[in-house]
């Protein structure tokens, strides 16, 4: 595991005087200074541009600001100026996830669907604490060997599948690029990887102390690199380093009590709690009650200057046709590439999810969502890419399968939290995901799109047409990219 300094924010004077070769002190190589100039502007009447300077030339000054503004009158939000930019290499797929649990941090990541992967993998040191080392490596060795195999029969079938497309070369990556995301669902959640990470210094103390309270020693050994990276950048801006104790023991507590619950109370089924729309594998459990009301009057509220219960008595005695104009006054100038209107954000939607580990690798970039996990779980089957199918190795990939998931079930007696390590892109788990009307537009309009992955855009099919069933004024125009213009002449068809 490499965690390397790629870069931070320089005060834009730093940097022409490093140009004219005046400045020579590294220490004032920071980004300090610029939240401690940006600390000071409320309390100073200085332009910001001359406190800038101030900081610049009395970097220990502009420290000791930084501590006693952020740290001990609990302004946070100064350390939020100094930003890193971090490359992360040699770790796992299932790092990854925990990384990228950090919501307000840019990541930019290998992606399994353009590159071929090699037979790259992390053992971590949990398994070889086992005794089941050589078992991990044999099974992750052929899971790889059966990947080259899929890729190379897939690669022949895709380019005869789509023949017409194969015939001009510019399409070849394409073509190329479908055979390795189908392949990619027999590879490990073990399988190394590498990013780059864009964290401002608040989000950074954050996941190092998450990082430290963490079981796994590869998560715990990622936050201790990180910080020897970085601690002597910006030291005034991170401090609290440490695991706490609501950090290591809460989800201990939780899952404690969540056991002791189940037991009690988990064979009584209650016919009252039923899912309220269900399509497939996706389950729509709540939904702001008369959202397209609520939304409605949050557009009137917005474009006049009544208070709020006054624009819900008169959403209250609105029709249908009303309403509906309301919606299409807010999209009428709307183009594939614009978001709705914020006030989209006032409806909420409450989907759970079983998707495979290929799918939440591109589900979890939606952080505008509140996204919550259980653990990957055999016991809620895999996804076999319909491709394989067609090129009948669907027998094959289930034997690799299941010797994968015997590796699995030896390693969690010893060690739970390793085993999901073995585990594949094909194996799934339950997420909880809560998104408002506004970010599922964005997720329809990058995931329903034709060049999504296939399985993403089965998922995010799914939850706009449950979406579409509680709100259909807010997500008439919800689709994919490459549908929108169609679905906005047919919306708007009578106005034209």
């Amino acid at each position: 595991m490499d965690i390397i300094l790629a870069g931070f924010n320089l005060d834009y004077e730093t940097i022409k005087e490093m140009k004219t070769s005046l400045l020579t002190e590294a220490e004032n190589f920071t980004p300090e200074t610029i939240s401690a100039a940006y600390a000071r502007i409320s309390r100073n009447p200085l332009p910001v541009n001359e406190l800038r300077e101030i900081s610049r030339k009395e970097v220990e000054s502009a420290r000791k600001s930084n501590r006693n503004i952020v740290f001990d009158m609990g302004h946070s939000s100064i350390a939020e100026h100094a930003v890193f930019n971090i490359d992360v290499l040699g770790v796992s797929r299932l790092l990854v996830e925990e990384i990228e649990k950090f919501r307000l941090c840019s990541y930019t990541e290998k992606s399994q669907r353009y590159i071929r992967l090699k037979d790259d993998f992390v053992t971590p040191e949990e398994i070889k604490e086992t005794g089941l080392e050589k078992l991990f490596i044999e099974t992750i060795e052929e899971q790889n060997r059966f990947y080259q195999e899929l890729y190379s029969r897939l690669r022949s079938h895709i380019f005869k599948k789509f023949e017409n497309m194969a015939s001009d070369p510019a399409n070849h990556s394409t073509l190329e690029g479908w055979a390795k995301e189908d392949a990619r669902y027999t590879i490990s959640m073990a399988t190394e990887t590498q990013l780059g990470m864009t964290l401002n210094t608040r989000n950074l103390e954050l996941m190092l102390r998450r990082c430290a309270a963490h079981p796994l020693r590869e998560v715990r050994e990622y936050g201790e690199k990180l910080y020897e990276t970085t601690k002597n950048i910006a030291p005034s801006l991170v401090r609290y380093t440490e695991a706490t104790r609501f950090d290591s023991l809460t989800r201990n507590a939780l899952e404690e009590k969540s056991r002791w619950l189940i037991e009690k109370f988990g064979k009584k089924e209650n016919q009252t709690t039923k899912a309220r729309e269900i399509d497939n594998n996706v389950t729509l459990f709540y939904a702001t009650p008369d959202a397209d009301d609520k939304i409605v009057a949050s557009l009137i509220h917005s474009s006049s200057n009544i208070p709020m219960h006054q624009c819900t008595v008169i959403v209250s005695q609105m029709n249908m046709k009303e309403k509906e104009d309301v919606i299409k006054a807010s999209c009428k100038y709307m183009k594939s590439y614009d978001p709705p209107l914020r006030e989209f954000e006032n409806a909420d939607l409450h989907f759970e999810v079983t998707v495979s580990a290929g799918c939440f690798a591109q589900m979890k970039r939606h952080r505008m969502a509140t996204i919550l996990c259980q653990e990957y779980n055999p016991l809620l089957g895999i996804i076999i890419p319909p491709t394989i199918r067609e090129i009948g190795m669907d027998a094959l990939f289930m034997e690799m399968i299941a010797k994968t998931e015997e590796t699995y079930d030896r390693i969690k007696n010893i060690s739970p939290l390793a085993a999901g390590y073995i585990l594949t892109n094909a194996h799934r788990k339950r997420v909880s995901m809560k998104v408002n009307a506004r970010e599922l537009y964005h997720i329809s309009r990058l995931r329903e799109d034709i060049h999504a992955q296939w399985d993403i855009r089965e998922t995010a099919k799914r939850m706009v047409r449950l979406g579409k069933k509680v709100m259909p004024l807010a997500l008439m125009l919800a689709t994919g990219k490459d549908s929108f213009d169609s679905l906005y002449n047919q919306c708007y068809s009578e106005e034209t």
